[in-house]
């Protein structure tokens, strides 16, 4: 008899272990770098020309968002806020990006995916690019062994380190770099921090794999490749980059999907960013340019990656994030490309950089097997700010007053409500200037795109689009609707003092927040 009540027990207490596992879905995050809202086929149809088979079918097996915002027209702003859901422009970046060999952006108590993530059992990885700063070693008085302006070229030889240079490299380079993934939430990272950058080798954990003894040969500093000379492995490929972050994505899958607890990988890809390090097995294969070669190898990756998921068994319990930190680049090509029948920014105006649409409104995609419809569009606002208080309202965590002060739950959309989650959102130019969304409302606080992409008109110092007609941004209605330029500059002014767009208590910006439009300097009068 107890033989025979024993074996029920069992089989009880293994529903009970398995639904609590399955409860705590694990989290992909595939973060791709530059790739613009018209570069996935699904995206844009009739104006693609480049094959991305691997996303489209991720598309096709979850739900596909229209309007999904990253924070910035560039990189390092939007990556801050996907992962702590609080705007970049809360912090001390009020404009470009964290620079060579830059300190931390993220503070030390700020929560982030990662984070949260640990708090509810997860194993945390990132493979990939980081770019929010980490407290290098170097000292000030050394700052100047680390760059090298050299020249570009293929017949130019490289400059030879000194002893100077060597040393200083061995002091820096064999010691462990504080503030970076691995004290941010994250057990283990692996990646390039910034691949066209110094320093040109892989990090693990918080050492460089190596220590770096060249410079960079000048030919990969030209044809968009690397952009910045300095300390390098010997033999260093930026070919290799991608591969390498593809073989650790899929290691850590099919090594994590065996073992009870749930794991959260955030894959920051390094691509189609420049280096156009372009490996031989895609070179040329768009017919179009390297940079949409690239794009095809970037697709591969993923594919590579979510057939690990298939392979190891954990994809149906897993929830997969796909989208891009900003808009493709207007140096890769564009005009070419749009020659050959092919728009990286669909319907949308602007590139990377700008507070155009094209620069911040990029592929976003969620595959949830057991909770997201297969094949289906939401046209609702989202931004990537919303991710960290989704995944807290799967854990059934409440976040605090102090983190997500951005963020809102797509869970509602994702279950296949057709409501919007947020009101307002906003996203910025790689000069800081706001575009503030509210409804199908746009608000530019600026006369042209606030980054790179050119026109504007200096009469009219500000921008009012009705997205809801006018997709493209074609028609500025700020002149005619002076009510409701007045209405967004109020709430643009509300939600900076509160320090949060979200219920809650208010919170305190970082920094004293820069407010647009600036005002012209007025000319000093002559002497």
């Amino acid at each position: 008899m107890i033989k025979h009540l024993f074996i029920p027990l069992l089989s009880l207490l293994s529903f009970q272990l398995t639904s609590a596992a399955e409860s705590k879905p694990n989290i992909v995050i595939i973060y791709a770098d530059d790739l613009g809202y018209g570069d996935v086929q699904c995206y844009n149809p009739e104006r693609g020309k480049i094959p991305t088979p691997h996303i489209d079918k991720l598309a096709s097996q979850g739900m596909r968002f229209t309007d999904g915002h990253s924070s910035s027209g560039v990189c390092t702003p939007s990556r801050y806020t996907l992962l702590t859901g609080r705007y970049h422009w809360r912090t001390e970046l009020q404009s470009g990006i964290v620079g060579v060999f830059g300190p931390p952006l993220i503070a030390p108590d700020r929560m982030t995916i990662g984070t949260l993530a640990k708090q509810h059992g997860y194993h945390t990885a990132i493979v990939g690019k980081w770019h929010l700063g980490w407290d290098w070693p170097i000292p000030d008085d050394q700052k100047r062994f680390f760059q090298f302006a050299g020249k570009k070229g293929k017949n130019d030889e490289a400059p030879v380190p000194t002893g100077e240079h060597l040393a200083a490299w061995r002091q820096v380079f064999t010691q462990p770099i504080a503030g970076g993934p691995t004290t941010r939430g994250f057990d283990s990272y692996f990646g390039t921090d910034i691949p066209n950058w110094p320093p040109f080798c892989f990090i693990e954990n918080d050492r460089t794999i190596g220590v770096p003894s060249v410079f960079l040969p000048p030919a990969d500093l030209e044809n968009n490749r690397a952009s910045k000379q300095g300390p390098a492995l010997e033999n260093w490929k930026l070919e290799g980059i991608l591969p390498a972050l593809g073989d650790h994505a899929v290691a850590f899958i099919e090594q994590k999907a065996k073992t009870p607890e749930p794991f959260l990988l955030f894959l920051p890809l390094t691509t189609p960013h420049t280096p156009l390090a372009i490996n031989d097995a895609w070179k040329g294969k768009s017919g179009l340019n390297p940079f949409a070669d690239l794009v095809m190898e970037t697709d591969a990756v993923i594919g590579r990656v979510l057939e690990a998921l298939d392979k190891s068994g954990a994809a149906d319990n897993t929830l997969v994030v796909l989208t891009s930190d900003n808009g493709c680049a207007p140096y890769i090509g564009v005009q070419d490309l749009e020659q050959m029948g092919h728009f990286p920014s669909g319907p949308l105006r602007g590139y990377k950089a700008d507070a155009w649409e094209g620069g911040h409104r990029v592929p976003f995609i969620i595959r949830w097997t057991s909770q997201v419809k297969p094949g289906s569009t939401c046209s609702q606002l989202v931004h990537q700010a919303d991710l960290i208080r989704t995944f807290a309202e799967i854990l059934g965590s409440n976040l605090p007053d102090t983190a997500g002060e951005d963020s809102h739950s797509l869970m509602p959309l994702l279950k296949g409500e057709d409501k919007p989650i947020r009101e307002n959102a906003i996203s910025t130019s790689i000069g800081g200037t706001p575009a503030l969304r509210l409804g199908t409302w746009k608000y530019i606080a600026a006369p042209g795109s606030g980054g790179w992409g050119k026109g504007g008109n200096q009469i009219q110092p500000i921008q009012l689009y009705d997205l809801a007609g006018d997709i493209g941004e074609t028609n500025n209605l700020a002149a005619a609707q002076p009510d409701r330029v007045a209405q967004m500059q109020a709430l643009l002014e509300k939600l900076i003092t509160n320090g949060r767009s979200t219920p809650g208590a208010p919170q305190k910006n970082d920094v004293q927040v820069k407010r647009y439009p600036v005002t012209p300097k007025k000319p000093k009068a002559k002497e």
